[in-house]
């Protein structure tokens, strides 16, 4: 039986759980985007990242039938 979820494109997932972690990224309140520290707006951003990343790989590794 073949598996399908061995795919390269699956490292795609590694990004929204990693980004994050790189504090430096968003670690002080400038810049300020519509009064919003830095913090607030760039955690938003992560989710669109993670969405992202989850539409392209499922795009990309769907079966087609």
């Amino acid at each position: 039986m073949d598996r399908s979820d061995r795919s390269v494109w699956n490292l795609l997932l590694i990004v929204p759980i990693v980004v994050p972690l790189l504090t430096f990224l968003y670690n002080g309140e400038t810049p300020r985007l519509a009064g919003f520290p830095a913090f607030y707006w760039i955690q938003l951003a992560f989710i669109a990242l993670g969405v992202t990343c989850t539409l392209v790989v499922y795009r990309m590794t769907r079966k087609r039938g």
